[in-house]
């Protein structure tokens, strides 16, 4: 199940930021697809929550008038919008998850009051890693969207960060439970594991073993991602099947190609193991390195060619070809269909 829906009150703290340096939001709307005014809940059509794409649009239009490649996953909690961007640079170098959620820690306690801080805390085989204070519990208030796309998105980013799904052992929020049991379903379907409320803080539960597992990311793949972001990690899949060894390595892989693709030898040292143990594991899953690069390649080409503001040329660069024709010759090898073909396709199949 995926964040299908963001919180309204998040577009908000968007267009607020946005109108404090003088923007009018009446174009960033337009554009994102949102037919109402987000600043104004009385106003005609007024929606609790809108799509994950149009929440993306919004973002990606202020933080370009802004001139920040923020991430914005915290704004309303006193955080500026360049944040978690900058927290990002520091911890894509560290060496496991373990030592990039405690570098995040350090940088959100050393520039940041109480409530807008994450921890991480180990017990046995248990890692914590949550934000915020016990007032919302006390007050009785209940847990909504906002509190959801908060924890669900660290996780998915954590995820990220390892190129696999961490399962979560339970979930634990400071709020009250929803109103209605679909909503209560809901939201344990999200985490795929058991969720509590009335808690003393927003956190979530999962095994240790996890904290051990190498970042698979530079600071080249970091900015992709927050090109995009923050839709990748809201569609991120979420199933207890993707933490597999093809998984990580995939995430590596990438798909930007137009530096060529990164080294066997950087993978190995990257998941700390030798390269006939990493052959040897990719065979058992039916697959291997050529295999994995060519499907990245392949699946990327697809994607990009679904953008339509970027010419089969302008792809085929982004591919890692110099040559388009040769572009041409390998995407009908993968597809059965040149570049041309398969984008008139996906035009006809979304009229």
């Amino acid at each position: 199940m995926d964040l299908e829906s963001v919180p309204t009150k998040f577009a908000r703290s968007l267009l607020n930021l946005a109108a404090e340096r003088g923007y009018d939001h009446s174009g960033i709307l337009s554009v994102a697809g949102i037919g109402f005014n987000p600043l104004n809940s009385r106003s005609a059509g007024y929606q609790a929550s809108i799509s994950a794409m149009q929440y993306t649009k919004l973002y990606q239009q202020v933080m370009s008038l802004l001139q920040d490649e923020a991430f914005g996953l915290m704004l309303g909690k006193s955080v500026t919008p360049g944040a978690f961007r900058m927290m990002c640079y520091c911890i894509i170098g560290c060496e496991n998850l373990d030592k990039a959620i405690k570098r995040a820690c350090e940088f959100f306690r050393t520039f940041y009051d109480a409530d807008a801080q994450i921890y991480l805390d180990t017990r046995k085989d248990n890692a914590i890693v949550g934000y915020g204070s016990i007032k919302k519990g006390f007050a009785g208030d209940k847990v909504d969207m906002a509190d959801l796309y908060g924890l669900s998105i660290w996780h998915r980013f954590f995820c990220w960060l390892v190129g696999s799904n961490i399962e979560l052992k339970e979930v634990r929020f400071a709020g009250q439970a929803p109103s209605g049991k679909g909503r209560v379903e809901k939201y344990q379907q999200l985490f795929s594991c058991p969720v509590y409320y009335g808690q003393l803080r927003d956190e979530f539960v999962f095994d240790t073993r996890y904290l051990s597992y190498p970042l698979v990311h530079n600071e080249r793949t970091l900015k992709e991602f927050l090109r995009a972001a923050p839709y990748p990690l809201m569609v991120m899949s979420g199933s207890r099947d993707d933490g597999s060894l093809v998984a990580r390595v995939r995430a590596m892989i990438g798909h930007d190609f137009s530096q060529g693709f990164p080294s066997f030898e950087r993978i190995t040292d990257a998941l700390n193991m030798s390269a006939p143990t990493l052959r040897r594991r990719l065979k058992k899953e039916g697959t291997t390195f050529q295999q994995l690069k060519d499907e990245c390649r392949r699946d990327a080409a697809m994607a990009y060619l679904g953008n339509s503001e970027l010419s089969i040329n302008a792809v085929a660069a982004l591919m890692g070809f110099t040559d388009p024709s040769a572009f041409h010759r390998c995407f009908k090898k993968w597809t059965g269909t040149t570049p041309g073909e398969y984008r008139q396709q996906e035009r006809e199949s979304h009229r």
